[in-house]
């Protein structure tokens, strides 16, 4: 179609074509700019699953600082659910800079409409688990994530070089613990390779499904939102983790891992998708616990929001006079 005058595009169809120039020449897209509907869509859904994913990750955790091992311990876990409470913050921030307030992204979540990382459905048993989640879950998190910096999203790729500094840290201090309990008494020892064999899969899983069942990687990658596939990520955090287990003297619960020579790459057996898609579905083993914190939270906290806002309103209408 034309808008009268031959050979000249539709408005936007101008507009598509300056959108797609940008991303051929890796410019950032800005809140301001023209951007396809189905783009803002699919962004929005990513952000905002991402910041519930920070947020509802704070549990498993937070469930640990009133038992950790030692003071020492103990401030570092702190600080650590501190830093993944600001991760949702500059996250639900980017997520607004498309258009949908905060107050519905939360009510979305709140009502089972919204989804997070299913790794967070699973429950920490002891204190081995607090490492297996610094160690695979930051872990694989920094993989999926540093890709992320380079997106073509200009509000999301500046939000995750700050997350992905942090996360390195989280990464680090769940490795040491794993090291100290893989170095010390038996029970410890047996502790940590519990945690390791309850951890692996669902850390696994983590990067999505597979590619050729994957509903958005294609879209995602020529909309530069995504840089690399589920698999590729995936590869890459098996084959980072494995030497990892290997130096802490732990085994990777998976006897069909192996060495392939000729790819340079670590092969694993089947993953139990079933599984994943059972506790995406809900019906994971916290699940309901989870979700039923974040909406108890919310509720809780109401009058600190309502204060927030009375507040507000009272300043501005003081500057206004």
């Amino acid at each position: 179609m034309s808008d009268g005058i031959e050979g000249r595009p539709e408005p936007d169809d101008a507009r598509q074509q300056c959108f797609e120039s940008r991303l051929d020449r890796a410019l950032k897209i800005e809140p301001p700019d023209w951007m396809p509907d189905a783009y803002r869509k699919t962004l929005t859904r990513q952000i905002s699953q991402h910041a519930h994913s920070e947020i509802v990750g704070m549990l498993p955790e937070g469930n640990w600082i009133t038992r950790a091992p030692s003071l020492h311990r103990k401030l570092i876990l702190l600080a650590k659910v501190q830093d993944e409470a600001g991760h949702g913050l500059y996250l639900y921030s980017a997520a607004e800079s498309l258009g949908t307030p905060r107050d519905e992204l939360v009510a979305a979540l709140h009502a089972g409409k919204a989804k997070y990382s299913s790794i967070f459905n699973y429950p920490t048993l002891t204190w081995a688990d607090v490492g297996a989640i610094g160690w695979l879950v930051d872990g694989a998190a920094i993989i999926n994530q540093i890709p992320i910096t380079r997106c073509s999203y200009g509000p999301y790729a500046r939000a995750m070089v700050r997350i992905c500094k942090e996360e390195s840290f989280h990464q680090r201090q769940g490795f040491d613990i794993m090291w100290t309990l893989a170095h010390g008494t038996p029970p410890q020892r047996a502790m940590a390779q519990d945690a390791l064999d309850r951890w692996w899969w669902p850390s696994v899983m983590m990067f999505g499904p597979p590619d050729a069942a994957s509903v958005h990687n294609e879209q995602s990658l020529r909309w530069k939102i995504k840089l690399f596939t589920n698999d590729e990520l995936r590869q890459k955090f098996i084959d980072q983790t494995v030497p990892q287990a290997e130096r802490l003297r732990l085994t990777i619960p998976d006897p069909q891992l192996r060495w392939n020579e000729e790819t340079q790459h670590y092969e694993i057996g089947p993953v139990d998708w079933d599984e994943f898609y059972r506790v995406v579905g809900g019906d994971g083993p916290c699940n309901r616990e989870r979700l039923s914190a974040r909406v108890d939270a919310w509720n809780d906290g109401a009058w600190v929001r309502d204060a927030a806002a009375e507040h507000a309103r009272k300043r501005a209408g003081s500057e206004a006079a």
